[in-house]
C-alpha cells in the first residue's frame, strides 16, 4: 500500500469521524438527546469529569437565568434556551477534548429534568427561599445534590470537595460556608450509612493513636519525683560544699616549708653539740 492510498484512508476517516460529531450536535440541537457515557473518543478521568462540572455549572447558571426563570414567571413565551440547545453550543464553541462528555451531557440533561426534587432537598437545609439564592451557588448546589443522590458510586467527601473548587472558581468569597453546610447535611441524610462508615473509621484511627503513647502510673510519677529531689540534695552547692581553714594543723605543707624547717633544726643541734664542749 503507498503512501498516497495511506494518506487518503486516513483523510476520509477523519472527515467520516467528524461528520458523525456533526450529526450528534444537530441531533442534540433539535431535541434528540442520545448521550453515551463512554464515549470512547474522550477523556473520562478525574481531570476530565471534574471540567464537566465546570461546563455543566456555567449551563446550568444560563439555563437558569433564562429559561428557568422564565418558567418560574410564567412567561412561557420567553422560553427558547433549552438545556440541550445550551450544550450543543457549548461543544460547538469551546475545545471539549479534555471534557467527559458523557457525563457533562448527563448533568445537562437530568438535573434540569428533577430540578422540583433537587431544589426540594435543597431547600430542606436552607434558612431562606430557594429563589433567594445566588445564581452561582444555586447552581453548584444543584450539582451537589445531583451527586449525592444519584452518583453513589462517587465519595460524599469529593462531592463537597468539587463543591469547594467550584465555589472558588465561579463563587462568591464566602459562599463556601453555605454550600459546605447545605451539602453536609444533605450527605448526613442522603449518604447516612457512608457517612457513619466514615465516622467509625475516624474514630479507631483515633484510637490507635492514643493507644500507641506510653502511660506512666502514679507511683512511678511519685518514685520519679523523689529520685529527682534526692538527687538535687545530694548534688553540691556553693552554700554546702565543706570549707578548708588555713588554721588547722593538719594542713600539709608545702615541700619548700619542710626544706627550712629541717635546716633550722640542723642549725639548732649543732649550736647545742658546740655549748656542751664549751
Amino acid at each position: 500500500m503507498t503512501d498516497q492510498l495511506k494518506r487518503a484512508i486516513s483523510a476520509a476517516k477523519t472527515a467520516q469521524a467528524n461528520q458523525a460529531e456533526a450529526t450528534r450536535i444537530a441531533s442534540s440541537s433539535a431535541g434528540d438527546q442520545t448521550f453515551d457515557m463512554s464515549e470512547s473518543s474522550y477523556k473520562t478521568s478525574h481531570t476530565a469529569i471534574r471540567k464537566a462540572r465546570r461546563f455543566a455549572m456555567q449551563g446550568l447558571y444560563e439555563w437558569l437565568v433564562t429559561d428557568r426563570r422564565f418558567d418560574v414567571d410564567g412567561k412561557l413565551g420567553w422560553k427558547d434556551n433549552a438545556p440541550h440547545d445550551i450544550a450543543a453550543r457549548t461543544r460547538a464553541t469551546n475545545a471539549m477534548h479534555t471534557v467527559h462528555i458523557g457525563y457533562y451531557h448527563e448533568m445537562m440533561r437530568d438535573i434540569p429534568e428533577q430540578i422540583e426534587a433537587l431544589d426540594a432537598l435543597i431547600s430542606q437545609h436552607l434558612d431562606r427561599e430557594v429563589d433567594k439564592l445566588d445564581t452561582v451557588e444555586h447552581a453548584i448546589l444543584l450539582i451537589g445534590a445531583y451527586e449525592l443522590q444519584n452518583r453513589v458510586e462517587i465519595p460524599y467527601k469529593v462531592v463537597l470537595d468539587e463543591a469547594m473548587k467550584l465555589n472558588n472558581h465561579f463563587g462568591a468569597t464566602d459562599a463556601h460556608k453555605l454550600i459546605n453546610a447545605v451539602l453536609d447535611k444533605m450527605a448526613g441524610e442522603l449518604r447516612a450509612l457512608e457517612v457513619q462508615a466514615d465516622t467509625n473509621a475516624n474514630l479507631r484511627t483515633s484510637q490507635k493513636a492514643a493507644a500507641k503513647q506510653p502511660e506512666v502510673s502514679s507511683a512511678d510519677s511519685i518514685e520519679t519525683a523523689a529520685e529527682t529531689e534526692s538527687a538535687i540534695v545530694d548534688e553540691p552547692t556553693a552554700s554546702n560544699k565543706p570549707r578548708i581553714s588555713a588554721n588547722k594543723a593538719n594542713v600539709k605543707r608545702s615541700s619548700a616549708s619542710k626544706a627550712s624547717a629541717n635546716i633550722n633544726d640542723f642549725k639548732a643541734s649543732k649550736k647545742s653539740a658546740n655549748d656542751t664542749k664549751d
